[in-house]
């Protein structure tokens, strides 16, 4: 009776009894796993919602301040802008002024050939007969590039560079013109053609093609010894190859502005009247 006893009072073997003890204790301590977990999660949602909310306040707070210097900045930019056109305007008004005085101490020193010096200085307005010139870029052409003319400072973009200009002024020159400018500004004895970056600057002003050419000369004859030239050609080849836009016409009269300011800084007229070769002019040389 003792046996059937224990078999019912110990249905479950000790070792089953054992590991549901186990089990169950497990149980117990991963509930408190998953809480913390959870919270864990709440937290970093809580902060990371208290971090959106504390940069959306603060760019409230900032935004004021970034318009206010935004606007500063505006004003800023706009009275500089407007200080630069009055001092252009004054450079200007300058400029006409030392050209005023340099034609008047040209007609004082001058006498009767006081008008042909200031108009072969390019001093004075020219007018006369001659050529127009339009040279273009060609259509779509490129801001930069690196073909075959890039290797002698050129590029083939189709786009008209400085050097070219230069040759085409060059040209003319030496296919007698006796005047020359180029999108109104005059060229004289000082100007230089240069370029900054893709911009052409005749006398330190930039150009915005197409760059029209005036030259004051004999119009036909003027006009067929440029297009016979070695420069002529050189503009030929420019808009048989790569694209550039050009076209010239005889004129049976252009006006040609006088050129800004002519400043003379180190050559000096000679004093007195020249002499012939020999003559004693009671000065020795070493």
């Amino acid at each position: 009776m003792s046996l059937l006893t224990n078999v019912m009072d110990h249905s479950l073997d000790d070792g089953y009894a054992e590991a549901a003890a186990r089990k169950s204790e497990a149980g117990v301590r991963g509930l408190p796993r998953t809480l913390r977990a959870k919270l864990g999660l709440a937290a970093g949602l809580v902060l990371a919602a208290l971090v959106v909310t504390v940069g959306a306040a603060q760019a409230r707070i900032s935004a004021p301040t970034l318009a206010k210097e935004r606007t500063e900045l505006i004003n800023r930019i706009q009275k500089g802008t407007g200080e630069a056109d009055r001092q252009q305007k004054r450079v200007d008004a300058l400029r006409d002024d030392v050209s005023r005085m340099q034609r008047e101490a040209l007609k004082q020193h001058g006498g009767g050939k006081a008008e042909l010096l200031a108009l072969l200085a390019g001093s004075t307005q020219a007018t006369g007969p001659g050529v127009k010139l339009v040279v273009d870029d060609a259509k779509g052409a490129e801001s930069s590039g690196g073909g075959p003319r890039e290797s002698s400072d050129f590029s083939d973009t189709g786009r008209v560079r400085d050097r070219d200009m230069q040759r085409v002024v060059n040209g003319l020159w030496a296919s007698g013109a006796e005047a020359i400018s180029v999108n109104g500004q005059r060229l004289t004895s000082l100007s230089a053609i240069r370029a900054a970056g893709d911009a052409i600057l005749v006398d330190n002003k930039p150009l915005v093609p197409p760059y029209t050419v005036l030259a004051v000369g004999d119009g036909q004859r003027l006009s067929t010894a440029f297009q016979d030239s070695a420069d002529g050609q050189y503009l030929h080849i420019l808009q048989e190859n790569y694209g550039v836009r050009a076209r010239i016409s005889a004129e049976s009269e252009l006006t040609l502005p006088p050129a800004p300011s002519l400043i003379v800084r180190t050559a000096k007229p000679q004093a007195g009247a020249a002499k012939p070769d020999g003559a004693d002019t009671g000065k020795g040389t070493s």
